[in-house]
C-alpha cells in the first residue's frame, strides 16, 4: 500500500473564499471519484493557524507504486495538479504502508 500526502500553501493574493481557490477545492474533493486506482481518498483545510502549517491536504490510498503512476498521469488529477500550480506551492510524500 501506498499512501500519497500533499500538502498545499496558497500564494499571496489568495484566500480560502478566492475563486480559484474555491475550483481547486472541487476539483481536489472530485479526484477520489475520477480515478479509480485510489482506494481512499481525503481532502481538507487546516483548522489550527501556525507559521509552519499549510493551508490544505490531500490524502491518498493506492495498492501500490503501479497504481500510484496511473493516479499521476489521470487527466482528471492532471487538471486538479494545474489548477492548485496557479495558487499555491506544496509538498508531497508518498509513504510505502508495507
Amino acid at each position: 500500500m501506498i499512501t500519497h500526502i500533499a500538502l498545499f500553501k496558497l500564494k499571496d493574493g489568495f484566500e480560502r473564499g478566492s475563486p480559484a481557490v474555491i475550483e481547486a477545492e472541487k476539483y481536489a474533493r472530485d479526484v477520489g471519484r475520477h480515478v479509480p486506482e485510489l482506494l481512499a481518498w481525503r481532502t481538507g483545510w487546516n483548522t489550527v493557524d501556525r507559521d509552519i502549517s499549510y493551508d490544505f491536504a490531500v490524502i491518498g490510498v493506492l495498492p501500490d507504486a503501479a497504481a500510484l503512476e496511473k493516479y499521476q498521469v489521470n487527466s482528471f488529477h492532471r487538471a486538479s495538479v494545474e489548477l492548485w500550480r496557479r495558487i499555491s506551492d506544496w509538498v508531497v510524500v508518498d509513504l510505502n504502508d508495507a
